[in-house]
């Protein structure tokens, strides 16, 4: 008895065992997360909110209501890059550019969500038409200066900061930034194409115009604006993949030959293991693939090689691949805010992964061979760290979860709400009180995934450590298309 007994407990011991561990593979709520990851942007918008359901997070509130003004124009809407209350528009736009394609790749598993996906691009996208289209001869690709607000600790409705307006011109080129707004406005005309085909004929004609400018006068906004956008968002991969992106953008959103054309007469670029804001080749290669792969194109193969040579250095049991993991099982490029490029080149994993599958097609690196599976796997394995199964048993975006920080670096999270306190709080007077305090943000930014842990696995969740702790809306656009497509598997 006592043996058979013992024999039953074990049974059911393992059987029990069995059940957690299947739980333990699929314990992420991928739909939960897709659903914060786009909220989030809600707590990022500038100008005026608007006061029906579609602002969810009440503690915001209108900002920065007269941008534009010290140049005579109206530039007001648009998205704050990151925990600071400064519109750059060279990030802002790859974010709008990644949200589209997230929305055209995953419209399906999307479900109820696609509506709010187009909400969050639309929102950027009526922004970057004005910065596009109110001064002829000119894109506007930022508002307030970035060493004068980075001064500061207060919330966006408070702002009494100078809002510099930044642009270029013929005269001071920035081909970089207009050839991302022009990917934006093409990956957002796609978007819109069935639901609003006026908006997105606006969409289109404005993406052609600005990638014209983009390709005629040669220069890096870097070299033109200085210490506007150096060293927060310098073009230091240089304008070339821009260009290579708005052309393959453009190409999709208009099949005119012209576009490929162009694209040819870039050249050939180096290899690549990273995607970011910054460095596009990766994104514009496999955005190319797809002609081969699901149009059945042979003649863009070249693409479909260059796109499978990045995810051989991607892959860590590739025998080419150049990515350093953590023990954890951490993608790890660069140091300061690390998930920006986990996010970005998970997107291309599950967007290859998808092309893959309609070609029926696989690959190999060295000796070892590439399925959708492969990649799919890792996409997952990247998505699940984030999402909490990792060293620190610490979701990384906030509010998914029991265990996610509660300090980021994040003005309008960390200060008490305009609602709540409708004194201003001044420039500096945020520091001493909510910056340097171990006390959690009163507000929670909903979906907001920070810059992640360091190369140990290890997360502080100190405020002030703002590559670790901040968030940026360039992360989070990234990831909505994994965690759409992970949700509908």
């Amino acid at each position: 008895m006592d043996s058979l007994k013992g024999s039953s407990l074990f049974i059911g011991f393992f059987l029990t065992f069995l059940l957690y561990s299947n739980v333990v593979q699929a314990n992420q709520n991928y739909k939960d997360a897709l659903a914060k990851s786009i909220l989030f942007f809600q707590g990022q918008r500038s100008g005026r909110l608007p006061v029906s359901q579609s602002q969810t997070l009440r503690w915001r509130s209108g900002s920065a209501l007269s941008d534009g003004s010290q140049a005579h124009v109206n530039l007001v809407g648009g998205y704050y890059d990151a925990g600071d209350n400064v519109k750059f528009n060279f990030p802002m736009a790859y974010t709008t550019t990644m949200l589209s394609w997230s929305a055209l790749e995953n419209s399906k598993p999307l479900g109820p969500q696609l509506e709010n996906v187009r909400v969050a691009i639309r929102w950027a996208t009526d922004y970057l038409i004005k910065c596009a289209t109110t001064t002829p001869g000119v894109l506007y690709v930022g508002v307030g200066d970035p060493n004068v607000d980075h001064k500061c600790w207060e919330r966006p409705e408070d702002m009494d900061t100078v809002r510099t307006v930044y642009s270029v011109s013929r005269n001071k080129p920035g081909s970089d930034v207009a050839a991302e707004t022009a990917a934006a406005l093409a990956a957002a005309s796609l978007v819109f194409r069935k639901v609003d085909p006026v908006y997105s004929k606006l969409l289109l004609r404005t993406a052609k115009s600005v990638f014209q400018f983009a390709a005629q006068y040669r220069g890096t906004y870097s070299d033109s604006l200085g210490s506007a956008v150096c060293p927060f968002y310098c073009s230091y991969s240089g304008y070339k993949d821009e260009l290579l992106w708005g052309a393959a953008w453009l190409l999709r959103a208009t099949k005119d030959v012209s576009y490929r054309n162009f694209i040819e007469s870039l050249g050939d670029h180096d290899s690549t293991d990273i995607f970011s804001w910054d460095d596009k080749l990766a994104g514009a290669r496999v955005l190319l693939s797809r002609w081969s792969l699901v149009a059945n194109d042979k003649s863009y193969d070249q693409y479909k090689q260059q796109a499978q040579d990045f995810m051989c250095r991607i892959l860590p049991n590739s025998p080419y691949s150049t990515t350093q993991y953590t023990k954890g099982g951490l993608m790890f490029k660069l140091p300061d805010n690390n998930l920006q490029y986990v996010t970005s080149i998970t997107n291309l994993l599950t967007t290859y992964a998808k092309y893959m599958k309609a070609a029926k097609s696989t690959f190999n690196c060295g000796n070892i061979l590439v399925t959708p599976n492969t990649l799919i796997n890792l996409a997952r394995k990247q998505i699940d760290y984030i999402l909490g199964d990792n060293p620190m048993k610490m979701s990384y975006m906030v509010g998914y979860g029991t265990n996610f920080p509660k300090r980021i670096h994040h003005r309008g999270s960390s200060l008490p709400s305009i609602t709540t306190h409708p004194q201003s709080f001044g420039c500096e007077g945020g520091f001493q009180q909510f910056y340097y305090t171990p006390n959690p943000n009163p507000n929670v930014l909903v979906g907001a995934i920070v810059g992640g842990p360091n190369n140990n696995d290890f997360f502080p969740d100190e405020r002030t450590d703002y590559s670790h702790s901040e968030p940026a809306t360039y992360i989070n656009a990234a990831i909505v298309g994994p965690l759409a497509f992970l949700s509908g598997r």
